[in-house]
């Protein structure tokens, strides 16, 4: 299957194949199939945020205990090796500049 350009905004979990649509941080070449999977990703990642918030706001969560950020972390650092993966020269040159890989 053909890739295509993409803008992808982390931030705001969006994938655009317009880039004056939308601000964006990072540019990838990607299948539609794999922007499916990031997009799942991103879904994934804001059911965390979302669960994550629940829990933090929640007097009887004890941090030392429960490792509230995990799944959370888990799904970001997923999300940043797709787009690793998937990113033009400048993209990997940003994430690896932002030491969030243990694999680069």
């Amino acid at each position: 299957m053909e890739k295509k350009r993409y803008y992808v905004s982390v931030q705001a979990r969006t994938i655009m194949q317009n880039k004056g649509d939308s601000a964006y941080e990072l540019e990838i070449e990607a299948t539609p199939e794999q922007v499916e999977y990031l997009h799942e990703l991103f879904h994934a990642v804001e059911e965390e945020d979302n669960d994550t918030y629940i829990r933090l706001h929640n007097p009887a969560t004890v941090y030392a205990e429960d490792d509230v950020l995990e799944p959370f972390d888990k799904y970001m650092k997923e999300v940043y090796q797709m787009l690793y993966d998937l990113g033009t020269q400048e993209t990997k040159k940003h994430i690896k500049s932002m030491n969030i890989l243990d694999s680069l």
